[in-house]
């Protein structure tokens, strides 16, 4: 492997370890009323009072469960129970399944709608638990998740999942994920973070038909969300999947490509990683058109308008690592190692806040410092990050003890 390759994840190790994980075990926890605060301000301050999201929840699960799984450290397995064991108690909706949007911050139901993008995640940290750790509550609240979406949420017309229902399952009038999106009833980063969970859980429950909705899955985005033609993701459909956006955005296009090939590896098949393989190397090539001379990858493009949206946030720099990296590891890709590396220079320039403070949310295209952004918050969460630095770790193969 190349040796830059090696210096690579040896630093996202040492990021890993002495910055970001550190961060959240001493900044987060909230002793009063249990479970991780809702909100850490940019400057650092606590806000106790802050609901608490699923999202956030489910991300700690997923961050500590796999940190564990690889350095075997019982503080994080620490963390990762506690997230369970919240996420059991508080988040699972025990008359309707599923889990809630929302708790206030002394644990009682906030926002009861089933945001299907949260049920992904709940499902993607419990059965990392289980990865982690071999518990089986964990596996079976993960299976019943599942059930949930496949009883309530699958379209058996047009494929695919819908996106947001009340309490009950009912048909609700506003589905959107945030405030930033379309009111639509199919979304692709819904669908990227669905197949995200399930090949996890399809790691450790061989389930046909969760293997079957896998496939479903990565038809649709090789068939209907990528854009033959520019290898660009298609951001919000209606129930027939027809695209009702012109927006680009390169950080989700860049995650896909090895979350997308990441499915294909582990259904194991060959026509399959013979059919998906080239779309990633696609998309990842596309996604370039976002980065930038330092490094960076810019948000969002909006081919209607031609504005492109400079700001640099956290993730899609996480994620910009590990797209490329993936293109070198499995393709042998130099140009590709390259990219990784200057992203990962741009970060460590630019984000991460040392010692042990994690990183900023963002930096405006003028290089201002976003200072509204929190440092951990409902969509301030470890696992972009996180997972960038683990991804390269198990992939070089360094070792995972000492500095």
């Amino acid at each position: 492997m190349n040796p830059k390759a090696i210096r690579l994840a040896e630093s996202l190790r040492t990021e890993l370890l002495d910055n970001i994980l550190p961060f959240w075990i001493t900044r987060t926890q909230d002793e009063k009323n249990g479970g991780f605060y809702g909100q850490v301000t940019f400057d650092g301050t606590q806000v106790p009072d802050a609901p608490k999201g699923a999202v956030l929840n489910t991300r700690i699960l997923w961050t500590f469960s796999a940190a564990y799984r690889m350095f075997k450290r019982p503080e994080y397995l620490e963390m990762a129970t506690r997230a369970r064991d919240y996420i059991l108690d508080r988040f699972i909706d025990r008359d309707y399944g599923g889990i809630y949007w929302s708790l206030d911050h002394e644990g009682h139901p906030l926002d009861t709608k089933k945001q299907s993008y949260a049920i992904g995640f709940a499902i993607y940290g419990l059965s990392e638990y289980h990865r982690a750790t071999g518990d089986e509550r964990s596996l079976r609240a993960a299976v019943e998740l599942f059930r949930s979406l496949e009883e309530h949420v699958h379209d058996p017309v047009n494929g695919g999942y819908f996106e947001a229902f009340g309490r009950d399952w009912s048909p609700i009038e506003d589905m959107r994920l945030s405030e930033k999106d379309e009111n639509l009833s199919k979304t692709m980063n819904t669908h990227l973070h669905i197949i995200e969970p399930y090949t996890n859980l399809y790691r450790v429950w061989h389930d046909p038909l969760l293997g079957q909705r896998l496939r479903e899955l990565l038809s649709i985005f090789t068939e209907t969300i990528v854009d033959p033609e520019t290898g660009h993701l298609g951001l919000f459909f209606d129930d027939a999947w027809n695209l009702q956006s012109n927006t680009v955005s390169f950080g989700h296009d860049i995650e896909a490509s090895w979350l997308l090939h990441e499915t294909a590896l582990v259904l194991g098949d060959h026509d399959t990683l013979q059919r998906i393989e080239p779309l990633a190397k696609k998309i990842a090539q596309a996604a370039a058109e976002g980065l930038r001379p330092d490094g960076s990858m810019i948000y969002e493009f909006d081919r209607t308008t031609g504005r492109y949206d400079h700001d640099r946030h956290w993730w899609v720099q996480a994620e910009t690592v590990v797209g490329y990296f993936n293109l070198y590891h499995h393709f042998g890709d130099e140009t590709a190692l390259e990219r990784a590396v200057e992203a990962w220079q741009y970060i460590d320039s630019h984000f991460s806040l040392r010692p042990a403070g994690e990183w900023l949310w963002s930096i405006h295209g003028d290089g201002r410092v976003n200072t509204e952004g929190d440092r951990a918050g409902f969509w301030k969460c470890p696992y972009h990050n996180s997972r960038m630095c683990l991804e390269l770790i198990g992939r070089t193969g360094i070792p995972v003890g000492g500095k």
